[in-house]
């Protein structure tokens, strides 16, 4: 008798709603973090050292990735459940034959720039005619500058583009091999200013959002598949994110201090801009009253406007496909 009332307080437990999840409830979830442990991927990074992921019944892990391609695809091929995704990466991997989809916001603006060693004013675009753009060998930069150029009326080749190794990227720059460089708030820039900073030069910028792209640079994405099946680890995943993503917004230093816990390989002062600068990203003014994650269908629209432009896509992807709000809860 004692064996069937300790079963069967077991299976309350773990059926009951609004009870805690046990053990054996937790759901084991891999999320991509698309490149090297950064500020970028705080809100989950919060999330798990501080428990809320396990008290929602998951177990992650967080893992590094290697470009914002090769995790979309990676994502799409049921290697990991969730991934930080751009939208460049996630409508090619659509136009491709993929089935992977947007569920929740992290940067609400698109965070790149071109970055230059500023020698007196301030730079126009103008003055950047025939100057030599260095970005990674597979970088979306060299699909974006040229309709970006186009957008702003000038050639799409008014901006020379160089494919580079992309761990040298940043010290071409420093070192003068390159006029320009790509930058990315919450990832290189920070770091680029270290460096700069170390070299005894200064560094300065034109953002890509501050001349006419209006568009999301990256969020939470899962297969359609797994959306399907598992809704609700997806929807607590992401609200446990979320709450991650607030308290670095509040507690930039706290959170510092803990990435630097999970990752002891990172340079604090430099996570704690790149969290400084994610807090900013991530807030949507105008979609204040949505909460955190929120997907604009006019940001949208435009994001996809521009990459079907960019990438000569021909419409063939529709807005529909690629992003849902449905997993968010406040």
């Amino acid at each position: 008798m004692k064996r069937i009332l300790r079963l069967i307080g077991i299976a309350v437990c773990a059926c009951a709603p609004g009870l805690p999840y046990t053990a054996s409830a937790q759901e084991k979830v891999t999320y991509n973090m698309a490149w090297l442990p950064q500020g970028s991927s705080v809100g989950t990074i919060v999330a798990a050292q501080q428990g809320w992921l396990k008290e929602a019944g998951i177990d992650a892990s967080i893992v590094r990735g290697y470009g914002g391609g090769r995790t979309a695809n990676e994502l799409d091929q049921g290697q990991f459940e969730i991934g930080y995704v751009d939208p460049i990466s996630l409508v090619l991997n659509r136009n491709n034959g993929g089935k992977i989809r947007l569920v929740g916001a992290i940067n609400t603006q698109w965070p790149g720039g071109i970055c230059y060693v500023r020698q007196g004013q301030k730079k126009s675009l103008d003055e950047m005619r025939g100057l030599q753009l260095g970005g990674g060998s597979a970088s979306p930069v060299h699909n974006v500058v040229p309709a970006w150029l186009e957008m702003n009326g000038k050639p799409r080749d008014f901006i020379r583009l160089v494919r580079l190794d992309p761990a040298v990227v940043d010290i071409s720059l420093i070192e003068g091999k390159i006029d320009l460089a790509e930058c990315w708030l919450a990832s290189n820039w920070p770091l680029l200013r270290k460096q700069a900073k170390a070299a005894g030069i200064t560094l300065d910028w034109i953002r890509y959002s501050d001349h006419g792209l209006n568009a999301y640079g990256s969020g939470f994405a899962a297969r359609e598949e797994y959306i399907a099946k598992k809704p609700e680890v997806v929807r607590n995943f992401l609200r446990a994110s979320y709450r991650g993503f607030d308290f670095a917004r509040s507690s930039p230093d706290q959170a510092a201090d803990i990435a630097v816990k999970m990752f002891p390989t990172l340079d604090r002062a430099v996570v704690l801009e790149q969290i400084r600068e994610i807090s900013d990203l991530i807030t949507d003014p105008e979609a204040a009253t949505k909460g955190l994650g929120y997907l604009r269908e006019d940001r949208m629209s435009s994001t996809l406007s521009f990459l079907d432009k960019a990438f000569d896509l021909h419409g063939k992807i529709k807005l529909s496909d690629i992003y849902s709000n449905d997993l968010l809860t406040k």
